[in-house]
């Protein structure tokens, strides 16, 4: 007698679920068809296979001999324990992205990702992803932590994200492929303007919105957008640039602004209402085209823009799904089964990290609350107010936020995950996190560069509290190799440079052939990082001794202030201190 439960991925789980090793199957709602020009890929053995012969070199991207043989030369509780965590991560990505599985993997045969995984099913553009989001209608999405701001449910989000579309597309006469810049804080209206974006097929550029005038003026010239998207405060640094090349720019939040002084300048507070019903633009987006420029700091001290395809950032929205369904079953639990998640996020969205948790929100119809300057105190009234079950930051600020609740008392129930990224979180962080919490709340961290679209390796759960230093294992559709001098891969246990290769992966530097060429060699991306893998696992251990080759990654120890990497990470209104984050520079 089997009972069955089905999610909105199509996860069938029998046997009432509390055990990985009770799932029968995982298939999609619609039978497996491999997308044209994809070839389909074995995925890894049944979840009963051994870890030793699930040959996970060939799946999940780790070199062959990677497994671990049990009862090999064991000789404590904690290395049996290690044992036991291994296999089980294997039998869960197996049963995730075994045969028919909703996270099934297939080998692009064309385009920007030819030859590298990619997942055989789900969105194909940001467009697609976004799109089925409406029907989440009256659901908290965005909270703004800050007074005065208004929050939006699913339904508002999406008809102003449409509307606003549909103005850039046929009052603006913007197209696809052509640039928008998106510069504010975190407010809510910054979502608005990016998947306006990406409803219009143009290609959206982040940037920092602490950045000068200067700083401003190098990125708009660089990429050259026909619109700007900015708050009444970014309104002033890139007024001028816009005068002089004749782009269009809407203020969100401009009190200050008067039209009649400045044409080509609109408030967006003054255009109509949103129509609820109203579609987004008839425009036409491939999975080839350009999605977004991320810039983040390059070899010369000059911002590079890191440019994915819609194909790229689609992966990368489909990533955080898997983590949250691998997460589910290491708990005992059905994917797809638990409450919608609320994400206090202290990320400034201009940042990968950030449009990684927006991703894993907007999966599961979860709410994101948002908070301007980084305070610990606040951010424990916003859980408590909001019943935040994930918090997403820096390991400083989660230090921070511990210290906080024991110094008043504070025990924030409803919360669930600690999802840190930038540095390697110092082992302090999880003595602290258990001693208040005990295993309540589930310990996560990323790694992976704009380069690779955010976390291409996760470490969670009972891995997470046994190897706290390592950054985890790779998704699905991402390939590690630990390469020698020649690139050639070296065996397991042997130190090299990590290169990744997958779905997310960007197709290169925005108008720069010579440094995508010295980062991205034969579809990997080089990261610049030593690495080294250990029962299956990657473990970071420093920069290489020569620099880096692609820009700096999420849990590299020395970061920078970049968007591709969350070392350096700054509060959400984009300010910054060094008791926030680490800010120093790779060579």
């Amino acid at each position: 007698m089997f009972a069955l439960s089905r999610d909105r991925d199509g996860l069938t789980v029998c046997e009432g679920g509390p055990s990985v090793a009770k799932i029968v199957s995982m298939r999609p709602e619609r039978p497996f068809v491999p997308h044209p020009g994809r070839t389909p890929v074995t995925p890894p053995l049944p979840p009963s296979t051994p870890l030793s012969e699930a040959g996970l070199g060939s799946e999940v991207g780790l070199e062959p001999g990677a497994g671990l043989e049990p009862g090999a030369g064991l000789g404590s509780d904690v290395e049996l324990e290690a044992v036991a965590a291994a296999e089980a991560a294997a039998r869960v990505h197996a049963a995730l992205a075994g045969p028919g599985g909703p996270f099934a993997v297939v080998r692009a045969e064309d385009g920007p990702q030819a030859g590298s995984l990619i997942y055989a099913d789900g969105p194909r553009t940001l467009r697609e992803f976004v799109e089925p989001t409406w029907a989440f209608a009256d659901r908290p999405f965005l909270i703004a932590g800050t007074s005065g701001e208004r929050d939006y449910a699913y339904g508002e989000f999406f008809a102003a994200a449409s509307a606003l579309a549909c103005r850039l597309s046929d009052a603006y006469g913007l197209r696809p492929g052509d640039r928008a810049v998106v510069a504010m804080r975190n407010r809510p209206e910054w979502q608005i303007a990016f998947w306006a974006a990406q409803l219009a097929g143009l290609v959206a550029v982040p940037l920092d919105p602490r950045w000068t005038e200067s700083e401003f003026t190098y990125a708009l010239d660089d990429s050259g957008p026909r619109v700007l998207l900015v708050d009444g405060e970014r309104l002033p640094p890139v007024a001028g640039w816009a005068r002089k090349t004749g782009a269009r720019v809407i203020v969100f939040h401009g009190e200050d602004h008067h039209r009649a002084q400045e044409d080509h300048v609109e408030r967006y507070e003054d255009l109509p209402a949103p129509d609820p019903l109203a579609a987004p633009p008839e425009v036409e987006v491939r999975p080839e085209d350009d999605a977004t420029i991320l810039y983040a700091p390059g070899a010369t001290g000059r911002p590079q823009g890191v440019v994915a395809t819609q194909l790229a950032q689609a992966g990368a929205a489909r990533d955080p799904r898997f983590h949250a369904a691998a997460s589910a079953l290491g708990r005992g639990g059905i994917p797809g089964q638990e409450p919608a998640p609320v994400t206090l996020l202290t990320i400034p969205f201009f940042h990968v990290a950030a449009l990684s948790g927006l991703y894993a929100a907007m999966s599961a119809g979860g709410a994101v609350v948002l908070m301007g300057e980084w305070d610990a105190e606040e951010a424990l009234r916003l859980i408590r107010e909001h019943r935040v079950t994930s918090y997403a930051g820096t390991p400083e600020t989660a230090l921070d936020l511990l210290a906080e609740a024991d110094r008043t008392g504070d025990r924030p129930e409803s919360l669930r995950m600690l999802d840190t990224g930038g540095s390697a979180p110092p082992h302090v962080l999880l003595a602290r996190l258990a001693a208040r919490c005990g295993e309540r709340i589930e310990p996560y961290r990323g790694y992976g560069p704009a380069e690779t679209g955010g976390a291409a390796l996760a470490n969670t759960g009972a891995e997470y509290r046994l190897h706290p230093g390592s950054p985890g294992r790779p998704t699905p559709s991402t390939e590690v190799r630990i390469a020698g001098p020649a690139g050639g891969a070296l065996p397991e246990g042997e130190t090299g440079e990590l290169w990744l290769r997958g779905q997310a992966l960007a197709r290169g530097y925005w108008q720069d052939e010579e440094a995508t060429g010295r980062a991205f060699t034969g579809g990997w991306f080089r990261t610049g990082d030593l690495a080294v893998i250990r029962d299956g696992r990657v473990d970071v251990v420093g920069p290489k001794a020569d620099g880096t080759v692609g820009n700096e990654s999420t849990e590299s120890t020395d970061g920078t202030d970049g968007a591709g990497s969350t070392d350096g990470i700054h509060s959400a209104d984009g300010t910054h201190s060094a008791e926030k984050a680490v800010t120093d520079e790779k060579a």
